[in-house]
């Protein structure tokens, strides 16, 4: 069993679905947990569940497409925890619709959102992991990142970039012990896909190779594994979990 026994996380995003159950994995496997969202009031319901688990929680509430708002955020993060031991950049949104009729805020939004906010956010914490001379950052990108999708041009951009973040924040870091991996989920159950018809539900599962929709808790137990001892030797990598939708 992974244990993050005396870790300090930050997860963005982290108070409703994926982010939600990273943030929740991670605090059962005993690591105290702050979590971020913009809004404050999932955040904070978040974070009671996980005191509730026995750990120390925090919510804060950021935009963190906003540079000053991360620093404060990362400020409001140190005034409770001296160390950051673990990094999780999971906001994001889609604004999807074709390029033609794609809206440039729709571009800059979720560009900012989902990129952006992982660029300032690692930044910010790699200034606390470099001074520890270790840290884990996990960046949650999409295989959307890795083979596009129509309509998506935008979310797949971001999620490609992500990638590329990874990649080179992998190798700037290496020397300071810290690790940068990639996590890539393929079609998961959430709230949205389970507004869908089953027939929809089973056009999905038809294109993946494991014949079914992963749970939030796969993607979870993934960022668990890069967010311990055990992926020490593992950086700059993209795990995809996927069903094996993209080989």
């Amino acid at each position: 069993m992974i244990r993050l026994s005396g870790k300090n996380a930050l997860v963005t995003g982290g108070g409703r679905g994926i982010g939600r159950e990273i943030a929740l994995t991670l605090a059962k496997a005993g690591a105290n947990v702050a979590v971020c969202d913009i809004d404050l009031a999932t955040a904070q319901a978040t974070a009671a569940d996980l005191g509730a688990l026995g750990i120390q929680s925090l919510a804060l509430k950021a935009d963190v497409s906003n540079s000053s708002e991360v620093s404060r955020m990362f400020s409001d993060f140190c005034s409770k925890f001296p160390v950051m031991d673990v990094l999780v950049n999971n906001a994001g949104i889609t604004r999807d619709g074709l390029v033609l009729r794609m809206k440039e805020a729709d571009w800059d939004l979720v560009l900012g959102i989902n990129l952006k906010s992982a660029f300032l956010c690692c930044k910010e914490a790699s200034r606390l992991m470099m001074k520890a001379h270790c840290g884990k950052i996990v960046n949650i990108s999409s295989v959307v990142g890795i083979m596009g999708n129509a309509g998506q041009a935008n979310y797949s951009a971001s999620k490609a970039g992500l990638i590329g973040l990874t990649k080179s924040l992998a190798k700037e870091f290496a020397s300071r012990n810290i690790t940068v991996n990639a996590v890539a989920p393929g079609f998961i159950r959430t709230a949205m896909t389970d507004k869908l018809s089953q027939e929809d539900k089973d056009k999905l599962s038809s294109q993946i190779p494991l014949q079914k929709l992963g749970l939030p808790q796969d993607v979870a137990n993934a960022v668990l594994f890069l967010s311990s001892t055990l992926s020490d030797y593992v950086t700059g990598h993209v795990l995809t979990v996927d069903g094996g939708l993209v080989m």
